[in-house]
């Protein structure tokens, strides 16, 4: 028997995703007898088709779906016929769920997109065409449903397959058919459909037992994420983990990436005991000699021919978070068992979904489809996505709500920005701070507009330099006179611009400074990067607290007035949120104390 076939089903709203699989379950005896009259229960409640058997209903398992009639949640199913068995993914229709679609189509080996034969191709019938190729999928079926209210017009088909044919060859798929049915009555489904005998193809169930799906990584190099390290007691250290690509066998020389430390497989341990090798898919658990440095992300590989090993790529991704993906914002990266701090540097384009075309974009908003500059704050090892679906996907998780926001695959390196090595000196930071006799840190001010921060900072400064201390100011105001003076107000901009203040400040801390860094940086996570350039205690998050309506009240520029009345966009505070720091190490009070008592109460601190 064929191995088995992972399907994810996709689509359109209403265009029968659940009632194709629904017939498919009941025509190949896959549904049990007290099953099939629970969902005849159902169906008189919220099915469809009035009395009749509602087929959708075997799937759309959420009280939401039936009565709703869509479905939200990905629901798995297995099909076994005698000629092969399958593991279907039925993937949500609507807009918002595009990730549950690129959940799906993550580990599925052919995509059956339905198309209703009374509308054709949609905007979403080509989104889902393009996130299953992008996650790898390289055999797609359109499956032309509902084509019995179509009167099964060949005409109308024709068309729909030469829209698809076009669709398919500008993704570049390996395979791409079309079929004409009906998933209400299982023609051309399951059995061939009579009205239809201008159609001599297969039928989609034919065409599903017989497609051969190459898997070419049982032939490449050994790879394997490290998942766990196993140290059950003091004799023995194990690593645990998934083989992605190739085979291992007892004796063979792998290598340790990054590190690219060197050693020999002493044993594969499996849960029966031992084996003398094994291949893509098993999960094993490998020793080897001798004891080297190997922790969870690690790959372990073949000596002679190593995973690439790079901080800087190039990679597609659909944007799957409520708030816009904006360049320079950190995020967490999950690349295989391994998670870094990543960074999108640049997005090169966005792609039309209609037809493929490349759109210029300063930020992906929800469902959104593009491609990007991808930095991680430390080197991983990698496969770009066509040669490894194991190390070369990923997704993008928030580091403040720990949501995933984005899912992607790895194109390939930037060669040059991988050789860039960071150049060792002499003279380093410490060198510098005792020359000056003090020691350097960023002392970051955030709040709203007329809050004071600008005060407190000048006032901090004087007192820091009569004390002989060696500081500089960076204020955003100033800076936005020459090194951020190409940037705007939006959520983007605002981003980026903390991030190219915040390089300066630890490289002026670097140079053995005191820096008071004054600026609103409105969103935590922004903070939150800037805190993670600079050594342990090298870094003061000084909150300067005052109301909205405080702020508004004292107005010296009398921004919050034309703020209020729509003559300036995107001003923080009025049509721009700011997020009030979870954990300053300082708050000042500028309602209740006065920029002295603001100052001294920093100098103990620093004292």
């Amino acid at each position: 028997m064929p191995p088995t076939l992972r399907v994810v089903l996709c689509g359109s709203v209403d265009d029968g995703k659940s009632t194709l699989l629904g017939r498919l379950l009941h025509d190949t005896r896959q549904v049990f007898a007290d099953e099939l009259e629970r969902v005849a229960e159902d169906s008189r409640r919220h099915g469809t088709r009035g009395d009749a058997t509602d087929l959708a209903l075997l799937l759309d398992g959420l009280q939401d779906e039936r009565e709703q009639g869509i479905t939200i949640d990905v629901a798995y199913r297995s099909v076994e016929t005698p000629r092969r068995r399958f593991m279907v993914a039925d993937a949500p229709g609507h807009e918002q769920y595009t990730r549950n679609l690129a959940s799906g189509a993550s580990t599925a080996d052919i995509a059956v997109v339905l198309v209703d034969a009374r509308k054709g191709i949609l905007p979403q019938t080509a989104r889902h065409t393009r996130i299953a190729a992008m996650f790898g999928v390289r055999h797609i079926v359109h499956a032309v449903n509902k084509m019995d209210l179509a009167g099964w017009d060949r005409g109308t088909f024709e068309s729909i397959v030469r829209a698809c044919r076009a669709l398919a060859e500008e993704i570049g798929v390996e395979e791409a058919v079309s079929i004409p049915l009906s998933a209400l009555t299982g023609d051309n489904l399951t059995r061939p459909a009579t009205e239809a005998p201008w159609y001599t193809g297969p039928t989609l169930l034919d065409h599903l037992e017989t497609t051969e799906i190459e898997r070419p990584a049982a032939r490449r190099p050994f790879r394997m994420p490290v998942q766990y390290v196993n140290r059950p007691n003091p004799d023995f250290r194990g690593y645990c983990g998934r083989i992605a690509a190739g085979a291992v066998t007892r004796g063979d020389r792998v290598l340790i990436s990054p590190a690219g430390t060197a050693a020999e497989v002493e044993s594969i341990v499996v849960w029966q005991g031992t084996r003398e090798s094994a291949t893509r898919g098993d999960s094993i658990t490998l020793t080897v000699k001798p004891d080297v440095d190997v922790a969870r992300g690690d790959v372990i590989a073949a000596a002679a021919d190593p995973p690439e090993v790079a901080d800087q790529f190039q990679a597609r991704i659909v944007w799957l978070g409520d708030n816009p993906l904006a360049v320079g914002r950190p995020y967490r990266m999950k690349l295989h068992a391994r998670e870094v701090g990543a960074t999108v540097t640049r997005i090169r384009h966005r792609v039309d979904v209609s037809d493929g075309g490349r759109l210029a974009a300063a930020r992906l908003e929800l469902n959104d489809l593009g491609v990007v500059n991808l930095a991680t704050d430390r080197s991983v090892p990698f496969a770009p996505f066509d040669r490894s679906r194991e190390l070369g996907g990923f997704i993008l998780i928030d580091r403040a709500t720990n949501a995933t926001v984005g899912a992607g695959t790895i194109t390939y390196a930037l060669m040059r920005a991988a050789n860039l090595k960071w150049q060792e000196f002499d003279i380093d930071a410490e060198v510098r701070a005792r020359l000056k006799r003090q020691r350097a840190r960023c002392l970051w001010l955030t709040g709203l507009s007329a809050s004071g921060k600008s005060t407190v900072a000048n006032l901090l400064e004087r007192r820091l330099v009569a004390e002989g201390r060696h500081t500089y100011l960076l204020d955003g105001d100033n800076v936005r006179h020459g090194l951020n003076r190409d940037l705007g107000f939006t959520e983007a901009d605002r981003v980026e611009n903390i991030r190219r203040v915040a390089e300066v400040a630890r490289l002026m801390v670097d140079a053995g400074l005191i820096v008071i860094v004054s600026f609103i940086s409105p969103f935590q996570s922004e903070r939150d990067f800037a805190r993670s350039l600079f050594e342990p205690g090298d870094f003061m998050e000084i909150f300067v607290d005052a109301s909205v309506e405080e702020c508004a009240r004292r107005d010296p520029k009398g921004l919050y007035a034309k703020a209020m009345t729509g003559e300036i966009r995107n001003f923080t505070g009025v049509d721009s949120p700011y997020e009030r720091p979870e954990r300053p190490d300082m708050r000042l009070d500028t309602g209740k104390l006065s920029p002295d008592e603001c100052v001294e109460l920093v100098m103990r601190r620093l004292d």
